[in-house]
């Protein structure tokens, strides 16, 4: 039916309603997004101690972040005049 959505959970298909499918997507999106987020910076910090223990200077630059959807709008706003 148009109003279901076969998903697929470990090896079996399950069929479920479309909104709550759409759900399930957006929440585990969002639980990989902050994962994701974490997990880079704990490397910032490992690389940093690496570095330190080769005796090496820290990386510039390496601890920047990058712009949010609603930020390159912004500047693309602005470079298009």
């Amino acid at each position: 039916p148009p109003e279901k959505a076969m998903v697929c959970f470990g090896s079996m298909f399950i069929e479920l309603p479309k909104a709550k499918t759409r759900e399930m997507l957006l929440q585990d999106q969002e639980e990989l997004d902050e994962e994701i987020n974490n997990l880079r910076k704990e490397l910032r910090v490992k690389v940093n101690r690496l570095y330190e223990a080769q005796g090496k200077p820290e990386l510039k630059g390496f601890n920047l972040n990058p712009m949010s959807a609603e930020e390159m709008k912004l500047i693309n706003r602005i470079l298009e005049g």
